[in-house]
């Protein structure tokens, strides 16, 4: 395994991959995302420790999207089989993606522990347990600060999980030594992901202002109660399938891919020369 160090231009290259490969297979890389969405929302319904699973299974989730993503790019279907990628790699490998997955859990929720000393878990509670919110809580500032501390420290915690599922799969690295691969390629490569993040950030707004527009023209047709809110969910769902489908494309950059093929025969694509 070899860290590639790319320009800040690819960044941009990722996000136009992800979109167009997105179109490729759009039904099947949309069911995809929606079921590991509601596996994860279902693992929220365990009593006491729902949370915890959930958020233990994201880089499973993340993975079946890279795997999903690769292999839409290369022409081959992607089916809904590979929700069990993890478990079809070999034992330790599905150990390590299970010890990733209790990792990034605890490390998750001590960012909320954190975010507690300031506003006394209100955040926590509304992040994770479902709790209402209201215009007063919203306005706390205690709740604000509770806020903007858990997302600064996500960003690192996100760079330090970015690349681990695929390192783990593909390359069959420890899961902690994944996570300091992980964050070292993207600070070697901060230009491309600087980029790759303002662009996605372009294609949110503008998905947003188009849905904005369609919901608009909705409401002056006298749908804006039902249609507009489909429109408004499935467009969102959409959006983030496409940026879940590109993040295989920066694993791809960032590091050499395997010398030989994983027990699923699903690879990434081949770094471009």
């Amino acid at each position: 395994m070899k860290l590639r160090i790319v320009s800040a231009r690819t960044g941009l290259d990722w996000v136009t991959l992800g979109i167009r490969t997105f179109w490729r297979q759009p039904m099947a890389l949309a069911a995809l995302f929606f079921m590991t969405m509601a596996i994860m929302s279902l693992a929220t319904l365990i009593p006491l420790i729902g949370p915890a699973v959930a958020l233990m299974l994201l880089p499973t989730s993340t993975l079946v999207m890279m795997v999903a993503a690769a292999q839409a790019s290369q022409g081959r279907f992607p089916t809904p089989a590979l929700l069990l990628v993890a478990f079809r790699t070999g034992q330790q490998r599905l150990r390590d993606m299970m010890v990733l997955g209790a990792l990034y859990a605890a490390c998750f929720l001590g960012v909320m522990g954190l975010s507690a000393l300031l506003d006394g878990g209100q955040f926590a509670s509304v992040y994770l347990g479902g709790a209402k919110m209201t215009q007063e809580i919203a306005e706390d500032p205690a709740f604000q600060r509770a806020m903007w501390l858990s997302m600064v420290l996500y960003l690192p915690l996100s760079l330090l999980f970015w690349h681990a599922p695929g390192l783990v799969h593909w390359h069959g690295v420890p899961p902690v030594k994944a996570l300091f691969f992980s964050i070292v390629a993207c600070a070697r490569n901060f230009g491309a992901f600087l980029v790759y993040g303002l662009g996605w950030m372009g294609v949110f707004l503008l998905g947003g202002l188009v849905v904005a527009t369609v919901a608009t023209l909705l409401a002056l047709a006298g749908l804006a109660n039902t249609a507009a809110g489909g429109i408004m969910v499935g467009a969102a769902m959409m959006l983030a399938a496409m940026f879940f489908t590109s993040v295989v494309f920066t694993f791809r950059d960032c590091f050499d891919a395997p010398g030989s093929d994983a027990a699923d025969a699903a690879q990434p694509p081949a770094p471009a020369a």
